[in-house]
């Protein structure tokens, strides 16, 4: 299993400079590359290969004196990267979408170069842990949490943030036997995702949104002030930088949560059903597009689907449609408007939260598609109650942690 581990760098003002000065010699390969791949199509009707233009590389050098101080994998893997951006192009081109041709490649939007499989290690060196890095400098790193003993660190990636922040990307390979629960399938809960309530599960659980609202009026206040201010000069620079530091305080915290979320259901159940969205295809639909946005419900969905991967549960994503319409009980549809909250069922009586009875149509549905041999049971039979428990977002305090359970428990008690 591949995975990676992100990691704040500490670099000097000297080391600083020589990160974007490295950067900047890659991104004029890039940009070398791309006319070159450009003017190969021109001559010969054709694209090249990657080996094509990889094996020019060591005639470059001759000439561009910049490129020998720059790692060889590093180069390398800036022609890869040029061919994964094509292949992306191709892909989108088959799905339908009108593209165009890569483009050249402004000093901003060049943050990020790789050293692929050699050319980097972690080092202790003055009591304090280093990336070493081959041509490049020994960078003080922030090793947050430890790198398992058992994983293979296979490539870096060195990435400058609009707020002029460094991070270190490590990918690394572990070799390790998944947790013995794709066997049994005991503990198993239903999600289903909103706006008003980030999560509604099939245990009862109600998880609110995280409150963003302090970060998003001081991200505005300072857009505001960045109007103002004269495009290019040095004040416009040090209040770009407050906004991108606001953007940053706002995603993090985001992802913070989504994190902990998404660890707390990959690591207490053996089963995870969700909804199969197409989030892209959601936030483009008109109205509360922003809150559909900010919900970040693609993010969530893939940080719980390779966390189940990680913990050994399984994870199942089903057909979205009519989850909410159908009662979890009968199995009878009915037509709710959104403003509606409440499930009622015309046919047998059941009532619910509208969201809680979605959650155990999207589990049932779960249960259906794996084939497991658990018995289908509806809230009615199975004597659970109708009501949900409102869990606010802070109490996702730790991930990993059963805190939802442990706190929901004692506040019922109270």
């Amino acid at each position: 299993m591949y995975y990676a581990y992100k990691y704040r760098l500490e670099p000097s003002d000297a080391q600083r400079k020589e990160l974007d000065r490295h950067r900047d010699i890659c991104r004029q390969l890039y940009n070398h590359t791309r006319y070159r791949l450009n003017e190969y199509r021109e001559n010969h009707g054709e694209l090249p290969s990657m080996t094509t233009l990889r094996s020019e590389l060591p005639d470059l050098k001759k000439w561009w004196d910049d490129l020998n101080d720059v790692y060889s994998k590093v180069l390398q893997t800036i022609v890869e990267r040029l061919f994964d951006n094509l292949s992306s192009l191709s892909a989108l081109k088959q799905n339908g979408y009108g593209v165009g041709q890569l483009k050249w490649k402004p000093p901003r939007e060049f943050r990020s170069f790789t050293y692929n499989q050699s050319g980097f290690k972690l080092d202790k060196k003055g009591g304090q842990t280093v990336l070493s890095l081959s041509k490049l400098a020994d960078i003080p790193i922030r090793l947050h949490r430890e790198i398992p003993d058992d994983a293979a660190l296979k490539q870096v990636t060195l990435k400058k943030e609009p707020t002029g922040e460094w991070f270190a990307t490590f990918g690394v390979e572990v070799d390790r036997e998944l947790p013995e629960k794709l066997d049994r399938l005991k503990n198993v809960v239903g999600i289903d995702v909103g706006i008003l309530k980030y999560a509604h599960d099939t245990d009862g659980h109600a998880v609110e949104s995280v409150d963003l609202s302090n970060e998003r009026e001081r991200l505005e206040r300072e857009q505001r002030k960045l109007s103002r201010k004269d495009h290019g000069s040095n004040n416009y620079e040090k209040q770009r930088r407050r906004v991108a530091e606001c953007h940053a305080d706002l995603k993090n915290k985001r992802r913070d949560f989504l994190h902990k979320l998404s660890n707390y259901y990959a690591r207490e159940y053996d089963l995870v059903a969700v909804e199969d969205l197409d989030a892209k295809g959601l936030v483009e639909l008109d109205g509360n597009s922003r809150n559909r946005a900010g919900a970040a419900w693609g993010t969530f969905l893939q940080m719980l689907e390779y966390k189940c991967e990680r913990e050994g549960t399984r994870f199942v994503a089903v057909d979205p449609a009519g989850t909410t319409k159908e009662c979890a009980a009968c199995g009878v549809s009915s037509e709710k408007p959104l403003w509606v909250r409440e499930h009622a069922c015309p046919s047998c009586g059941f009532t619910a939260d509208r969201d809680w009875n979605a959650a155990w149509n999207i589990l049932s549905r779960g249960i259906k598609q794996v084939g497991a041999g658990r018995s289908e049971s509806t809230p009615v039979e199975t004597a659970l109650p109708t009501g949900t428990t409102s869990v606010p977002a802070k109490r996702v305090v730790e991930a990993g942690s059963p805190t939802l359970k442990e706190r929901t428990a004692s506040a019922v008690s109270e």
